[in-house]
């Protein structure tokens, strides 16, 4: 059986392991976090190395895309250094394949759906689900500055927000791990930036940025994201969500992150590299890969 292994930066108390069928054939998926341990994950990159099918990059991006361009995160790739084996996902691909194709791979589910005003607290690392939000919304706020940075200067709209990126990502590039990595629980800190979160119908991006500053009510949105447990699924129905859609299919109550499913796709394809987009997309549309919506 092939096997996919995610090593992740983040929370041991997020690991699973199954089973999912790919078009018949059974491939191992398992999550192994380490808690922040960085030099624990490297070692498992260098023990493993060769022996498991694709590796999934957890917790950190080894690039980030803008555009046709991509800037080397250089503490993440210092990470996986020495790894020459087995291919490395670090889920950009179907960042700008399958994220970036949500509200159509969802449409048969959501219908033709609109909002008047989406909130992305961080969209560098998720390009291609910022721009397929900005295509729903009437207006869409970015708060990277804010939520990681902590510059309280919110940024609207795609151009200004590709400006704002294009400024900042060859320096970004140079941050040091403890600047790029998302944090082994994250945990909810004291509710920031309220205003954006109440005044948008849809929130969206990676679940642990939105859970830092999450206020109490989010009765009525629909958030869109990724990477979450049964636990988190509640959460987000006690704060009042009316709809959470995966931007990943659901396995046994939780979705993996796109490192995950994009590892297990590159095993299925057993190519021995990193598929590109083009394979991408036709892997999605083959498989009938499809976002989960889940009305709560």
């Amino acid at each position: 059986m092939k096997r996919a292994v995610s090593i992740s930066l983040g929370s041991s108390k997020r690991d699973k392991k199954v089973v999912i069928n790919i078009s018949g054939e059974g491939i191992q998926v398992e999550r192994v976090g380490t808690d922040g341990d960085i030099a624990r994950a490297r070692q498992m990159y260098l023990d493993l190395d060769g022996k498991v099918d694709a590796f999934g990059v957890g917790g950190v991006d080894l690039y980030l895309r803008l555009d046709k361009r991509e800037y080397p995160l250089r503490a993440a790739l210092r990470l996986v250094s020495g790894v020459t084996r087995t291919p490395l996902c670090d889920g950009r691909g179907l960042k700008h394949t399958l994220e970036r194709r949500v509200f159509e791979l969802a449409r048969p589910q959501l219908g033709d759906i609109h909002f008047k005003q989406a909130f992305v607290p961080v969209a560098v690392d998720r390009l291609g689900l910022a721009e397929a939000v900005s295509e729903v919304a009437e207006r869409t706020v970015f708060g990277d500055l804010m939520v990681a940075l902590g510059v309280p200067i919110p940024v609207h709209g795609i151009p200004a927000f590709k400006r704002v990126a294009r400024v900042m990502l060859p320096i970004v590039s140079y941050f040091p791990m403890s600047m790029i990595f998302y944090g082994s629980g994250g945990a909810e800190q004291k509710p920031k930036y309220v205003k954006y979160f109440e005044g948008s119908d849809l929130i969206a991006g990676d679940f642990l940025f939105m859970r830092k500053y999450m206020p109490g009510n989010l009765s009525g949105k629909t958030v869109v994201t990724n990477t979450t447990t049964e636990e988190n699924i509640e959460l987000l129905r006690e704060r009042g969500v009316k709809t959470v859609i995966t931007t990943t299919p659901r396995y046994e109550g939780r979705s993996f992150g796109t490192n995950m499913l994009e590892a297990a796709l590159t095993a299925y394809a057993g190519k021995g590299r990193r598929l590109s987009d083009e394979e991408l997309n036709a892997l999605i549309d083959e498989l009938g890969l499809k976002p989960s919506v889940l009305n709560l």
